[in-house]
């Protein structure tokens, strides 16, 4: 595919061409467990890794259909290549398995999703990994917590599910000052908005059960960035197993076809939806991206295109008044994940960050009375009249 093509034209085309075999316009789903090798000798070869090719579906690189994916993946990401798993979690994992060992000291955002915070803080620490929690909005709490062994700096921008925003590029600057893995998760952004390769990142993690599949129907993740840095998760990769479907596979690529088009309207949606809960009556605070009442708007204009679907807001009287909120919508869906053409809406703190001790999750600004919302791709006049009617009921 052409680098002076537009995204849009990328996301229909990147990584696609007519089946050789048949013709095909769609890419096929390599539904086998296994493929046939010609002989003996190039069994051995691709298995050796002296021959590309494949070999069977739970080793890289998977099938056509994962091959597919994940080139235009990484085009859209301005990455080299990839690797598709079976869920977003799954990715990460891997990343930091293939990547961190004993002794090693990990440099995380202190707002993650719930599952990575505890893979992080409950897992890697298990097996001798230092893991430091600190504000990644803050440049110089970044700077005062690097240590000597620290491997790896760990993003999510925009932050799930506080919205916060990390500079990438100065954040990449340090971890390359020191050796250390620049990692960032880019589920809430997309490349649509946010391309954190080209800032200096090592490597973009997905959820692409999110906003990549886009219609709330599979699970899948994605890790792209240099051949070098894919390579080195292989062993990780082939053995641990957490292999994306074919089936999978071929939903993302067609959720892919329509990324730009989907971004913007949920973005447009967002913002609608934004504005509206910022002039009401019963909502404490609001932040999203493209408000410049958040504290890392002109950030967000610096590194995004598009400030995303993501909302987040504390409704006056807490969590009492979260859940007749949350009961009494009608179009809005009462549903965690997020991404999809759906607008769902959920309660972090007694749903996703359950996970996450109560004190911890308000000293990072998750609070009992905060409500998230991903914002469809429905009228915004719909999803604002629901939210009106709900709110007028708590």
């Amino acid at each position: 595919m052409k680098k002076e093509m537009k995204f849009g034209t990328l996301c229909v085309h990147a990584g696609e061409a007519p089946d050789p075999s048949y013709g095909a316009h769609t890419t096929p789903i390599y539904q086998t467990s296994t493929f046939v090798f010609e002989n003996a000798e190039q069994g051995a070869a691709r298995f050796a890794g002296e021959e590309e090719g494949y070999t069977y579906m739970r080793i890289m690189p998977n099938s056509p259909t994962h091959a597919a994916l994940v080139e235009k993946v990484a085009v859209l990401e301005g990455a080299e290549t990839g690797q598709t798993f079976s869920s977003g979690m799954a990715a990460i994992t891997a990343v930091a398995l293939s990547q961190l060992e004993k002794g090693d000291h990990l440099l995380s955002s202190n707002v993650l999703y719930g599952s990575t915070y505890s893979l992080f803080s409950s897992i890697l620490t298990k097996y001798g990994v230092e893991v430091s929690f600190v504000d990644t909005s803050d440049l110089e709490q970044v700077k005062n917590h690097i240590k000597k062994n620290t491997k790896m700096i760990f993003l999510e921008t925009p932050a799930n599910p506080t919205l916060i925003i990390c500079d990438i590029a100065e954040t990449s600057k340090m971890a390359k000052e020191i050796g250390a893995l620049s990692i960032v998760d880019n589920t809430f952004a997309t490349s649509y908005f946010q391309r954190a390769l080209p800032l200096g990142a090592d490597a973009v993690v997905h959820s692409s059960t999110k906003y990549i599949g886009g219609h709330a129907d599979l699970l899948g993740g994605v890790v792209v960035g240099s051949k070098e840095f894919i390579k080195s998760m292989e062993s990780i990769v082939n053995t641990t197993g957490a292999t994306m479907g074919p089936l999978e596979a071929w939903l993302c690529i067609r959720g892919l076809k329509t990324l730009h088009l989907r971004m913007e309207k949920h973005a447009c949606n967002a913002m609608a939806v934004a504005q509206f809960l910022e002039a009401h009556p019963k909502i404490e605070w609001v932040r999203y991206p493209g408000l410049t009442s958040h504290p890392q708007h002109e950030i967000a204009k610096k590194q995004m295109s598009g400030f995303g679907g993501m909302i987040s807001f504390g409704i006056k009287g807490g969590i009492e008044a979260g859940r007749k909120l949350m009961n009494n919508v009608a179009l809005c869906t009462l549903a965690v994940s997020l991404g999809a053409v759906d607008t769902l809406i959920q309660h972090p703190a007694s749903m996703t960050h359950a996970t996450i001790a109560r004190e911890v999750r308000l000293k990072v600004g998750i609070t009992d009375n905060m409500v998230r919302i991903s914002v469809g791709v429905e009228d915004s006049e719909d999803i604002i009249a629901d939210l009106d009617q709900a709110l007028a009921l708590t």
